[in-house]
């Protein structure tokens, strides 16, 4: 399988790849390393391999992580990708930058008021239940245009709207992975268009689907597996 550091390289390369097939630039898609259930020393690898953001989907290991790594505290972005329930927004709003899995105006207020004074913007996605699976979390699609006027409201200087995020169902084929993709970014330009706001990032993609989501205009791709190896 190769280090961490040679699988960081390889996926990087893949961004680059899809990137330069969908005619994009090779720096407008930031790679977000999903770090969950791999222990601080693996992230300290693949800092060392030159990695500076990842992204954690459960609030209590990620808080041990971040504790563990305090001395990269300032080199390191730290994104909250996993459900997040209203009674857990405290540590949250202390220890992250980015939170992915907004689906509640609830939470975002939570947040909002929560967010230390000192400390720069929690930059928000709205998590879109993009597939309409009962299963997974995520606002509807018919939802997301009232939940993100909502959440761009808030203060400024404690919260920041930035775009949306989405897990699709998997799919074999890539066509079939590009279309909750395109949603995603028909739907973040309607919002843009309807709402007069200028949300730039889509989290979406992940180790088995980034090229399709590079082609339909993911600015942030998050991807586990393909650097750590199986969980």
């Amino acid at each position: 399988m190769g280090s961490i550091g040679s699988r960081l390289q390889e996926v990087k390369g893949r961004i680059e790849r899809a990137c330069r097939a969908a005619g994009r630039d090779e720096n407008s898609v930031t790679l977000l390393a999903v770090s969950k259930t791999f222990d601080a020393p693996a992230v300290r690898q693949a800092h060392a391999a030159g990695q500076r953001r990842f992204g954690e989907n459960y609030v209590q290991e990620a808080l041990s992580k971040i504790t563990a790594l305090a001395d990269l505290r300032a080199q390191v972005e730290w994104h909250l990708i996993g459900p997040l329930q209203s009674n857990k927004t405290r540590p949250v709003a202390e220890a992250f930058d980015w939170v992915h899995s907004v689906d509640r105006l609830k939470v975002a207020e939570r947040l909002a008021a929560q967010r230390p004074p000192g400390l720069p913007p929690l930059q928000l996605c709205l998590q879109v239940n993009v597939s309409g699976e009962a299963s997974k979390n995520g606002v509807a699609v018919g939802d997301a245009p009232a939940l993100a006027a909502a959440v761009a409201a808030l203060p400024r200087e404690k919260v920041r709207l930035r775009g949306l995020m989405a897990i699709p169902e998997p799919a074999p084929e890539r066509e079939a992975q590009r279309a909750p993709h395109r949603a995603l970014r028909e739907l973040l330009q309607a919002i843009n268009a309807q709402q007069g706001l200028a949300l730039d990032t889509l989290s979406m993609g992940m180790s088995a689907d980034l090229e399709a989501a590079v082609q339909e205009g993911a600015t942030l791709v998050r991807v586990g597996t393909a650097i750590f190896g199986s969980r």
